[in-house]
């Protein structure tokens, strides 16, 4: 009997693709519920600055790099730190959804994954927002910076008091950090172009907008990090393979293939050789 063989693009025990109506209500309950949490921060504005005076001494006594100095390299043209406002208020979001979306449509076990560690590292976020309220770097007049989004433009927020949408001393963690990682992460994982690991790219750029235009201070990356880290070991990834190709791949078992046993052949007994001799 001819044993079935299956086509790489058909193959039985590939990754199912989760139900697309599912996912969006999924996500989409995910940041309600995220937007919603960061409300509940709100109303802590003394608080708020008490810790970012803490953050900021303390940066200072590890001898962390002053925000300033990365600030000044943007202030050397108005069209770089437009540039890094832009960056910061419209590539954040956009670019995580686009990241999911290639995920759910080219590498359906990399998206759940990936699903998850986001919405992990989101969870422990809000836990962190509403128990450490704290102000960002901008609103810090100790600090000497600027709010480069309110004088050279676009910024995505209002005067504190009047903005309703958006919980403005939630600086800790940094989830433009942490999710942007996540976006490289992912991508390197999931991808198979030898120049996958220029996603690096996105945050390191991000890493320079957010400190830059004094939306977080390095404790807020370094935080957004380690809660990165662990999420990345309580979420184990898809198991990957290498083909002969050296192309890196997702692991899907292919079913066996049953051997033909060797045919066994007949050695002659002696009396038959006396009787061929005849």
């Amino acid at each position: 009997m001819n044993a079935r063989t299956w086509p790489a693009e058909a193959e039985p025990d590939a990754p199912a693709r989760p139900p697309l109506v599912r996912e969006l209500l999924l996500v989409a309950g995910l940041f309600l519920v995220y937007k919603f949490g960061r409300r509940l921060a709100t109303g802590h504005t003394a608080e708020a600055f008490r810790n970012a005076h803490h953050v900021w001494d303390g940066e200072r006594a590890l001898r962390l790099p002053d925000e300033g100095t990365v600030q000044s390299l943007l202030l050397h043209g108005d069209w770089l730190v437009h540039g890094a406002n832009t960056y910061y208020a419209a590539v954040h979001f956009p670019a995580t959804v686009a990241f999911l979306a290639w995920l759910y449509l080219r590498r359906p076990a990399h998206y759940v994954w990936s699903r998850r560690v986001l919405a992990a590292v989101t969870g422990a976020a809000l836990v962190l927002h509403v128990a450490f309220p704290l102000a960002p770097p901008r609103m810090l007049g100790t600090a000497g910076l600027i709010d480069t989004a309110r004088v050279f433009g676009p910024s995505v927020y209002g005067p504190p008091r009047a903005d309703h949408l958006s919980n403005q001393f939630a600086a800790m963690p940094s989830l433009h950090f942490g999710w942007a990682l996540m976006l490289a992460i992912g991508l390197i994982v999931a991808g198979r172009s030898r120049w996958r690991w220029l996603w690096l790219l996105h945050p390191l750029v991000t890493l320079l907008v957010i400190v830059g235009t004094a939306n977080h201070y390095w404790l807020d990356v370094f935080v957004a990090t380690a809660l990165l880290g662990l999420a990345l070991v309580a979420v184990r990834p898809p198991h990957a393979t290498h083909g002969a190709d050296g192309v890196r791949g997702t692991h899907r078992p292919r079913r066996a293939v049953p051997r033909r046993r060797p045919a066994v052949r007949h050695e002659p007994e002696p009396h038959e050789l006396v009787g061929a001799g005849r």
